[in-house]
Parts: C-alpha cells; sequence; structure tokens
C-alpha cells in the first residue's frame, strides 16, 4: 500500500473501508431475516439432485429456488467477508491515524522506541499531535471546513504538500487546528 495509498487518497481510502463495513453489516442486520427464513425452511438438506429438481417457489414465482438459495448465500458470504477484511484494516487504520502514522512509520516508531527503551530515553512520535488534532487533520477538519466536507463528497485537498511535514517541535499543525 505503500506506493498506492498516499497523502492525496489517504482519507478516501479510509472512508471507502468504513462505508463498505457500514453497507455490509446493514445488509448483513437487515437480510438476516429473509437468510433465517429461507434456510429454516428446509426440512432435507439441499443436494445437487434436489437441486436440478427443485420447481418453482409458489411464493415467488419468477424465481427457482435453487438461484434464490444461491443468491443468499453469495450475498451473505461477500458481505460477511467484506466485514472482515475491510474492518480490520479500517480499525487498524484508525490506530494509525490516532497515532499520526503511516504503517511504514509505525514499524519506524516501533524500532525506534525500543532503541531509546535501550538508552533510558523516552521516544515521541514528531507527527503525533494528539488522537483529536490527528482526527482533525487527518479528515480536513481545519480552515473552517465542517463534517459536511468529510461526509458528502468533497475534493480538499489535506494540509501540506505530502513532502514536508510539520512535527509537535514547530507546532505548526495545532495552530491550525485552534482556528
Amino acid at each position: 500500500m505503500n506506493a498506492c495509498i498516499g497523502h492525496f487518497n489517504h482519507r478516501y481510502f479510509f472512508l471507502f473501508c468504513v462505508y463498505m463495513v457500514a453497507g455490509a453489516l446493514f445488509l448483513l442486520v437487515f437480510g438476516f431475516n429473509i437468510f433465517y427464513d429461507h434456510y429454516t425452511k428446509y426440512k432435507e438438506p439441499l443436494t445437487v439432485e434436489r437441486l436440478l429438481t427443485i420447481k418453482p417457489d409458489p411464493a415467488l414465482p419468477w424465481q427457482y429456488e435453487a438461484w434464490y438459495h444461491g443468491v443468499l448465500m453469495y450475498v451473505a458470504l461477500v458481505c460477511v467477508g467484506v466485514s472482515l477484511a475491510l474492518g480490520t484494516l479500517a480499525v487498524w487504520h484508525y490506530r494509525l491515524i490516532s497515532n499520526g502514522e503511516t504503517s511504514v512509520e509505525a514499524h519506524i516508531n516501533k524500532s525506534e522506541a525500543a532503541r531509546y527503551r535501550k538508552e533510558g530515553k523516552v521516544y515521541v512520535n514528531p507527527y503525533d499531535f494528539g488522537v483529536r488534532t490527528n482526527w482533525m487533520l487527518f479528515l480536513g477538519l481545519v480552515e473552517g471546513r465542517t463534517w459536511r466536507h468529510v461526509l458528502l463528497p468533497s475534493t480538499h485537498l489535506p494540509q501540506g504538500n505530502g513532502l514536508q511535514w510539520a512535527t509537535v517541535h514547530n507546532n505548526k499543525q495545532k495552530d491550525l487546528c485552534s482556528v
């Protein structure tokens, strides 16, 4: 992901993950009754022979029971897979963003913290402005922007140019967020 997810599209990637998980969970929660009703009405296991001889369901005259069965199974498996995979990725990025890190910086900071600990010092991530400020900077909620710019499509650029970064030592970003 180091080459794919960068400074100018990280916000969009994270929001994509969150919205996909929300959509998959929505389908799982509100489609559970349909799934449950369909699978509990079978008295015998669904075998290949039975699939080949199934008559159309009277409750659903435009569908064949086997096709409907396959679609329900496919939707359920895709929603569970998306929820697990993208949910895990979103949680991981949530932790990274809260700490003011990228995935590469997380590895660097871990080794630096271990090195400092051996020397009896405390390592401070130079890009960690605190959870609230990190999220405001990540979502672009500075310079008068509101949640409308996050929830609705918005093309506003993130802070900075992607090459030079403010740190806790020069404190430029905290000043931007307090405005």
